[in-house]
């Protein structure tokens, strides 16, 4: 089971249950975590962090200090951290867990994929992907690419409620792909509702997710326009995250 709780303005922290626990992703923020678990007299077991900035770790101090749980993540600046994980598998409260090192938003940024639910933190987004704030384009196109390598039913568990944005990008980088304008009614018929956009899947993000779909022509063409110096992948995913920092 997987419950998404709103946090700050767009902010989703993660509660994920196990068969022998129950996980909390990213908690930025103590108090609707609190909120949620007390009301369904819940206890949770373990704290997973993808990564160092405030929005997904301020609240793991409080937590802690309530629960008394282990809090897993990769670097020294993760509060309150229990035990480093890198690449690799690790049992995480008795479940398997594969660890993903996908640096490039932060340089100790870690997705954890846990059977098909892969909590990605800020790297990739639904129909978009994170900022670059401590590495190089090169570091991030690489950490989409092993997400990406992923199996098309991996549920995209992301951070934050990006989509409708993105989306809009991801149009004017091809105007003429179906599966943007698809997805782009599907998930305003959502958030009307009330209801997340999250978590997408790998297969929809392939289609539809101009990050990811760096190789094809339309996308490359795009990218030259906005200063790509060459066709390759890096060169056009570097000219496409510049273009979305000033995107409006």
């Amino acid at each position: 089971m997987l419950t998404l709780i709103p946090a700050f303005q767009d902010n989703y922290i993660y509660l994920s249950q196990t068969a022998h626990g129950l996980w909390i992703v990213d908690p930025g923020d103590a108090q609707p975590v609190l909120q949620y678990l007390e009301q369904l007299q819940r206890r949770p077991t373990a704290i997973l962090c993808t990564h160092h900035h405030a929005d997904h770790v301020g609240g793991v101090e409080q937590l802690v200090e309530h629960y008394r749980i282990p809090v897993y993540g990769h670097g020294a600046q993760i509060p309150r951290l229990t035990q480093s994980v890198n690449e690799g598998s690790w049992e995480i409260d008795g479940e398997s867990v594969e660890v993903l090192e996908i640096p490039g938003h932060t340089l100790d940024h870690i997705a954890y994929l846990w059977q098909d639910l892969l909590f990605c933190g800020d790297t990739l987004f639904a129909a978009g992907c994170g900022r670059i704030f401590e590495g190089n384009p090169a570091m991030m196109y690489n950490s989409l690419q092993k997400l990406a390598a992923l199996p098309d039913n991996t549920q995209v568990c992301c951070a934050h409620e990006y989509t409708q944005s993105n989306l809009r990008f991801a149009m004017a980088v091809e105007p003429e792909n179906p599966a943007i304008t698809e997805r782009t009614e599907q998930v305003a018929r959502l958030r009307r509702q009330g209801r997340p956009s999250l978590p997408s899947t790998l297969q929809e993000e392939k289609r539809s997710n101009p990050f990811l779909r760096c190789g094809e022509d339309r996308v490359i063409s795009a990218a030259r326009a906005h200063g790509a110096s060459a066709d390759s992948p890096v060169s056009v995913f570097a000219a496409l995250r510049q273009w979305k920092n000033e995107f409006r």
